[in-house]
């Protein structure tokens, strides 16, 4: 192996850790946050609210597109993966109502 390709590696191994480290992170941040929803999703069914709050909804989706900009990432996916988000925790809260 040269020299070039061990440094290859290194860097590549470092990347590599760096993803599984921020992986982490990013399953435990969600399941923090589907903890939240899951209240909210209590407090609505206790209250007879609706499931779903589509002006909340666009502004939080407004807001993440924000901050993907400033995060120099793709609004786009940003918008999809809270699209994602939004519509799994209306469903959570649809079950609760029942």
């Amino acid at each position: 192996m040269t020299d070039d390709s061990q440094r290859a590696d290194e860097l590549l191994r470092g990347h590599r850790e760096s993803i599984d480290r921020l992986d982490a992170i990013l399953v435990y941040t969600l399941a923090e946050r589907f903890k939240h929803t899951q209240a909210v999703g209590k407090l609505k069914a206790e209250h007879a609210l609706p499931p779903s709050d589509p002006s909340r909804e666009a502004r939080q989706i407004e807001r993440l597109e924000w901050l993907a900009k400033e995060a120099d990432l793709d609004p786009e996916f940003a918008k999809k993966f809270l699209t994602f988000i939004i519509s799994e925790v209306i469903r959570h809260h649809e079950r609760l109502q029942h």
